[in-house]
């Protein structure tokens, strides 16, 4: 029997501007390059997790248009492609051409984002299409049956070690070492 080919394409910043998964992460108060890090992070994660369900290929799309030394990139995280779109392309432009020529050689598509005009593109071709609050909610779902499968986590014994300040341990090893 043939392998269906499956193809899931998530609008990186869009998904992480409307879905109330990645809130707790992008309304931090001192948000930073490293918190923006910390999110898309989060996000190739879930996508790698959700392509485990039956996609035999992924990709993050976000939007460089503005930076103007973006040369565009595609790199592959854990069997994701993330792709930054180059200077003065959008990454609606990237994911409405990923979709047309997926489509176009056979594959089946989904598209997740919150984007009206992407989303209305997009189902022009025959392609699938998700919200960001869909994404987050199947991502949420895959995070809880991921807890139950591993079972309740055994709690490690907590030693004195623990519970003694950085400073008393180094005077006790330092006594330790003389003696």
């Amino acid at each position: 029997m043939k392998q269906r080919k499956k193809m899931l394409v998530i609008d990186g910043y869009n998904v992480l501007r409307s879905g109330s998964r990645y809130r707790h992460l992008r309304d931090a108060e001192d948000f930073t390059h490293e918190t923006l890090n910390k999110v898309r992070e989060s996000l190739i994660n879930d996508a790698i997790a959700y392509m485990g369900r039956d996609y035999t290929r992924a990709y993050v799309v976000f939007d460089s248009a503005d930076n103007l030394e973006s040369e565009g990139s595609d790199e592959a995280i854990g069997g994701v492609h993330v792709v930054f779109s180059g200077a003065g392309r959008s990454a609606d432009t990237v994911i409405e051409k990923l979709a047309h020529d997926a489509r176009e050689s056979g594959w089946e598509v989904m598209v997740v984002t919150s984007d009206a005009t992407v989303q209305d593109t997009v189902f022009g071709l025959g392609v699938d299409r998700m919200s960001a609050e869909g994404f987050g909610r199947e991502a949420d779902m895959l995070d809880e049956e991921s807890r139950q499968e591993r079972g309740p986590a055994l709690k490690r014994k907590a030693t004195v070690a623990d519970r003694v300040d950085a400073d008393t341990l180094a005077k006790l090893k330092a006594l330790r070492e003389r003696g």
